[in-house]
């Protein structure tokens, strides 16, 4: 992917001056999704984040790249005004793998999800992207057959990808079990267990950890020597920092519930749900979200930086 600002077609991304120099220069980049700024985090709010984010990433050793699509064409890294768009565009679509090509065609914006982002990240040369959690394995899947195009976007996609688990509502057991049919390397970042988002354990265990920065990215050089896809990092929340367990279960339980009750299904119910556990959490789930990105920011600047010195 050429990485030039002018006359760019539907299927080639405009990469920022800035995500350009570092790219063409070997310096470390990491890749940002754009969906919860513009469908996660609640305005003005989300604004904000934004700039802590990429501010994030800069403190770990590396340039960001916040990732969307804008009339029809694939931005790697955003402007200013381009990330004000974002987070100000209350229409913004919401866009998978499979809706690229239709916004392409159209001339259509939105925000990338992980899945978007990971692909549109790895065809400009960018080996690490930071998000928040990826989606999964939703319960109930073997009668919806609900599973999140994350997974198998990332057993075709080579990058690290440094998240706090999947989120809790999901399945979180069956989620692992089908990374591992896919065969996405997971590791846990000085743990072994898988965390859950919200909370530091998730009551599933990793198979693996690494202790550092330099020890994730030399696992992903030897995935990429390997095989195409991802490297999962699971970065937990320090426990003194995440939801109180407790109030998680309850809540958690009281929302699904709710969302049974309303009829919620498929792609409605994880919007329904985290709706509902702000509401009941008062907020407090929105602080944990913002918490939990800044920390796997930054942890994926220091694991570009530590990629970017590994010699050729």
């Amino acid at each position: 992917m050429t990485p030039s600002p002018h006359s760019p077609s539907p299927s080639t991304a405009v990469l920022s001056p800035e995500v350009a120099d570092a790219l063409a220069g070997g310096r470390p980049v990491v890749a940002l999704e754009s969906t919860l700024l513009a469908h996660g985090l609640p305005r003005p709010e989300n604004r904000t984040a934004a700039d802590q984010v990429e501010d994030a990433v800069r403190a770990g050793g590396a340039v960001p790249a916040t990732v969307a699509v804008l009339d029809g064409v694939p931005h790697v890294g955003l402007t200013a005004a381009e990330v004000d768009r974002v987070c100000a565009d209350p229409d913004l679509a919401k866009l998978g793998v499979r809706d690229l090509p239709i916004a392409a065609a159209l001339g259509r914006s939105g925000a990338t999800t992980v899945s978007s982002t990971a692909l549109l990240a790895a065809r400009a040369g960018i080996g690490v992207f930071a998000t928040g959690g990826l989606g999964g394995v939703h319960r109930h899947a073997g009668d919806t057959f609900d599973e999140s195009a994350d997974l198998t976007a990332l057993s075709r996609t080579s990058l690290v990808v440094v998240c706090a688990g999947v989120k809790s509502i999901l399945d979180v057991p069956a989620t692992l079990e089908r990374l591992e049919s896919l065969s996405v390397t997971v590791v846990g970042y000085r743990t072994h267990r898988f965390p859950g988002f919200y909370v530091a354990d998730s009551g599933s265990p990793v198979d693996w950890s690494v202790a550092s920065a330099a020890e994730a990215a030399r696992v992903f050089a030897a995935r990429r020597e390997l095989a195409p896809g991802a490297v999962v990092v699971a970065n937990p929340l320090p426990a003194d920092q995440q939801l109180d367990p407790g109030l998680h279960d309850r809540v958690i339980a009281d929302a699904l519930a709710a969302a049974d009750a309303a009829g919620a299904r498929g792609k409605d119910v994880t919007p329904f749900v985290l709706g509902h556990l702000h509401e009941a959490s008062g907020g407090a789930t929105l602080a944990v979200n913002v918490r939990l990105v800044l920390r796997n920011a930054e942890l994926a600047g220091r694991i570009a930086a530590e990629l970017a010195a590994l010699p050729c």
